[in-house]
């Protein structure tokens, strides 16, 4: 079960935040210029849009980042 708390912090992740679960995930060197939550997946996935300049430095990608609690109850994210 997801509690309340945990909810509410799941659902309001910033760019920093996300930035750091990813390099807890093996994803170092990740940097965002925005996040915004998108939803649930049907396997109780949190879906985040996230924005970020590509590495050229000539404009700016879009992409998704999937958080969910791994076995032992750790906040894990990948693409």
């Amino acid at each position: 079960m997801i509690l309340a708390d945990e909810l509410n912090r799941l659902v309001t992740l910033d760019r920093y935040e996300l930035s750091n679960i990813l390099a807890d995930s093996g994803y170092t060197g990740m940097s965002f210029n925005s996040v915004k939550f998108l939803g649930i997946s049907n396997s109780n996935t949190f879906c985040y849009s996230v924005k970020f300049f590509d590495e050229s430095g000539e404009g700016e990608e879009t992409g998704k980042v999937f958080v969910n609690k791994n076995t032992t109850g750790e906040l894990v994210a990948d693409f």
